[in-house]
């Protein structure tokens, strides 16, 4: 079947991966069989995705009204298949920056991050989805409990921290505390404490000011 020749793209006429490989290995296998099988035959990914192109792509992404894995019956969202059709087409890295840097589209954003998470090294992962965090807009989830609400904050973090997101095994990397112990990453400051210490010195002006008028 047609979709299913586009899915095999990638590999040679003995079947085997000629291709770029991510931590190792063909990047389409970084999406576990049962769920790439349930993504081949979504009409989804017959109709929406089976043709696109790096270009293409961008239209439909900027579609996208929540994010999630599997729902309903185990049925990939067009979120997941998009995520997929990433992982055939292999975009280079300028043009999933492009894809996160947008700051129109919030799916558009979730959608670069979560295949830069599948399919960057670590260092490079964190530092490039660490300023995200500052990034509250609501996100729509679906999965098989049904809906739930979210941040694009949370959502990044979840990236960094868990080990399974929107149905999919994630890569398994190196946590921020052993890169900074070998010196491969920067301490992170923290939001929240940059909040603070701000707030502290408008409150010191504050009192400054207030101690000049009493004089």
């Amino acid at each position: 079947m047609a979709h299913l020749a586009d899915a095999k793209a990638l590999l040679d006429n003995r079947g085997h991966y000629t291709g770029q490989t991510f931590h190792g290995v063909n990047p389409l296998l970084l999406v576990e069989k049962i769920i790439r099988e349930r993504i081949f035959e979504s009409l989804y990914w017959k109709e929406q995705a089976f043709g696109l192109n790096a270009a293409t792509l961008l239209d439909r992404a900027v579609e996208l009204t929540y994010i999630g894995g599997q729902y309903s019956n185990q049925r990939p969202t067009p979120f997941l298949c998009l995520i997929f059709k990433l992982l055939q087409l292999q975009p280079g890295r300028e043009i999933i920056l492009v894809y996160l840097n947008d700051p129109d589209f919030k799916y558009l954003r979730a959608l670069a991050a979560f295949y830069i998470r599948l399919t960057w090294g670590a260092t490079d992962i964190y530092r490039t989805l660490e300023p995200l965090m500052g990034d509250y807009r609501k996100l729509r989830v679906r999965g098989m409990g049904g809906w739930r609400m979210t941040y694009v904050d949370e959502f990044i973090d979840e990236l960094l921290t868990k080990e399974r997101v929107c149905d999919i095994a994630l890569p398994h990397i190196k946590t921020r505390a052993m890169l900074e112990d070998a010196d491969e990453l920067e301490p992170r400051d923290s939001l929240l404490g940059s909040e603070v210490e701000s707030e502290g010195e408008s409150d010191a002006q504050e009192e400054k000011g207030a101690s000049s008028g009493d004089e």
